[in-house]
């Protein structure tokens, strides 16, 4: 029986960490597999090492304050490579905590393979040589980043984006409210601030500044917010006992509350792409420490901060970052997508074009035969 030891820190890299999960039990039921995840991994089978809520933060000042937490999950995992030695070590993305584990891994001799790039064209391109020192095999997401990971002789391969084939509802909007218990008839405006309680805790309080406002320019907008699966409902609450705007809550089901959106107020991360993929017209919203953007602002080196408008290469979403997170610019980037037919198609027209960037369906079964050829149980694959 071959271990495989596989770590997602955040919630989008826990779903296609389950799903990868998912495709090679077909092809291999004997396998076991270990790892840091969340819900969606534990499900498909994965025993917790420990959970991603552990190691999952986000800024260089905001990691100072858990680097208890992670080198603890850190200490843990180095020590189970060394005991258990696994047949392979799946990453996926979480640069900074993924590649400390996979250079302890490099040491002990078990292969590595990346599933889903880190962000290195964004920041801190020297690291993609670090990156091709360490793994048997990269499978990127992005088309643009294949030429990244040649350049650097690494063994490259573009799956396509997971989240292609689960970005889905089976309901109409009309359906999709009725479900959800939103006023069918009724504009209606997605809250999605974070997966992480400090993205909650920066953002949603001026989300809900901004709901108060948009419900004096159209007395029919009606407000929805997804719970991640990496918080607690009760956590979320606490921010609207005093918002003093009708907000739906709902468990996770963030597809068919945005099938059911005519706008989103979106936190920066992959929680554009899926909004772009279900074509729902956007705010995008960050907001770190001062400190940890002030060094933000010295390493990245993009156009755009939302991975909705790097991928579609144009302003497809306004972007509100730091200061310019309030109520009243968040309200007024949204409104024209509320109020405006002719700005709201235009936006939807982009979107379903970032759809088509992002490559056909099926990335976890081709990831999943890259995996099988690295374990040697399956013919060469290149996507």
């Amino acid at each position: 029986m071959k271990k495989i030891v596989i770590i997602a820190g955040e919630a989008s890299g826990d779903l296609h960490g389950a799903n990868l999960v998912q495709e090679l039990k077909k092809r291999d039921p004997t396998l076991a597999f270990y790892g840091v995840g969340s819900r969606r991994m534990r499900e498909a089978g994965v025993r917790m090492l420990a959970d991603a809520s552990r190691i999952s933060v986000v800024g260089a000042t905001e990691v100072l304050t858990h680097i208890g937490a992670i080198y603890g999950v850190y200490t843990r995992l180095k020590k189970f490579l060394r005991e258990e030695r696994p047949s392979l070590l799946i990453l996926i993305d979480f640069p900074d905590f993924n590649i400390l584990v996979g250079k302890a891994a490099k040491k002990l001799g078990i292969p590595i393979v990346y599933y889903i790039s880190p962000q290195v064209w964004a920041w801190r391109k020297g690291r993609i040589k670090k990156i091709a020192s360490l793994v048997r095999a990269m499978m990127v997401v992005f088309p643009f980043e294949v030429d990244l990971y040649k350049k650097a002789g690494v063994d490259v391969r573009f799956v396509g984006h997971p989240l292609v084939d689960v970005v889905k509802s089976e309901y109409t909007q009309a359906e999709a409210r009725k479900q959800l218990q939103l006023d069918p008839r009724r504009r209606t405006v997605a809250l999605l601030p974070g997966s992480r309680k400090k993205e909650i805790m920066n953002l949603l309080p001026d989300m809900l500044g901004a709901a108060r406002i948009l419900m004096t320019r159209f007395p029919d907008v009606q407000f929805v917010l997804p719970v991640a699966p990496t918080l607690e409902r009760e956590f979320i609450r606490g921010f609207l006992n005093d918002a003093k705007a009708p907000v739906q809550v709902v468990d996770g089901r963030v597809y068919d509350v945005l099938r059911a959106a005519n706008a989103a107020l979106v936190a920066s991360g992959t929680a554009t792409l899926e909004t772009g993929l279900m074509a729902v017209p956007m705010v995008i919203l960050y907001r770190m420490s001062r400190l940890s953007f002030a060094i933000a602002r010295l390493i990245i080196r993009v156009d755009h901060v939302g991975l909705v408008n790097i991928v579609a290469g144009k302003r497809v979403a306004p972007e509100l970052l730091q200061d310019d997170v309030t109520p009243e610019k968040i309200a007024g980037a949204v409104s024209p997508m509320l109020d405006d037919p002719a700005i709201y198609q235009r936006v939807k027209d982009d979107l379903l074009q970032v759809r088509t960037k992002l490559g056909e369906g099926g990335a976890s079964k081709r990831a999943a035969s890259v995996v099988m050829e690295v374990l040697g149980k399956g013919k060469e694959h290149r996507a």
